[in-house]
């Protein structure tokens, strides 16, 4: 009982949105598709949202699935490979970035909490450019490292992906916190099935089709819609 509660407490630490790894600066696309709205009220917010969750599933949960997997039989080329293999699924520069930042800073806390030599090779091969250094993959090692399941590692990758757009949109989109959390609360209902279909696909099969994102995303760069401003 006593291992599980301990489990938990990590499961709800690593997932918590105050986790210093720099979520809430990032909406995923969000602040322009409220912008040009696209996204304009509960049902647009969730269809959105959903969108995200399936996109991210298919290339982020694959990689960390896949990093969790090598960091638990040792396998380091394997890590190296799911995050190399993930950048390529990212299309605008954003999106690199986001996971790159994101990805090192968990890297560098993952040093402070773990006695890891994998978490030291993979912190220092992002440092000196060798790999990417991505969100998810750091999840994966951050997970197994921990001892978090499998499963848990992609609820809380599921629920990180929804809830970063979830909360942007309260600064972003004319919605309610009501409306947020009832679409929280209905997507959670879908991620068991697409845990069952995610945990069955290699690295090399990930996926994705969301070319509107890369558009708002190039969109965005260029623009002065900011989720902080004054």
């Amino acid at each position: 009982m006593a291992l599980n509660i301990t489990e938990i407490m990590r499961l709800l630490q690593f997932t918590d949105s105050t986790f210093p790894v720099g979520t809430f600066s990032f909406s995923n696309g969000l602040e322009t598709a409220g912008f040009e709205n696209m996204v304009k009220d509960k049902a647009t917010l969730h269809a959105f949202a959903k969108s995200q969750a399936l996109q991210a599933a298919y290339t982020d949960g694959i990689a960390a699935i896949a990093a969790h997997r090598a960091y638990l039989s040792g396998d380091y080329d394997a890590i190296v490979e799911a995050d190399r293999t993930l950048i390529l699924c990212k299309m605008n520069d954003e999106a690199r970035q986001m996971l790159k930042r994101m990805g090192k800073k968990l890297g560098e806390l993952g040093k402070k909490l773990f006695d890891s030599e994998i978490v030291d090779h993979w912190l220092e091969d992002i440092k000196n450019d060798r790999t990417p250094g991505t969100y998810p993959v750091a999840q994966g090692i951050a997970f197994a490292a921990a001892g978090i399941s499998e499963e848990d590692l992609f609820c809380s990758h599921q629920y990180g992906v929804v809830n970063m757009v979830l909360s942007a949109a309260l600064r972003c989109v004319r919605v309610s916190h009501y409306d947020t959390q009832e679409i929280l609360y209905d997507m959670s209902k879908d991620v068991p099935a697409l845990y069952d279909k995610v945990r069955k696909l290699k690295v090399g099969e990930m996926h994705a089709f969301f070319p509107e994102l890369d558009i708002l995303a190039s969109l965005h760069e260029k623009g002065n819609m900011r989720m902080f401003m004054n």
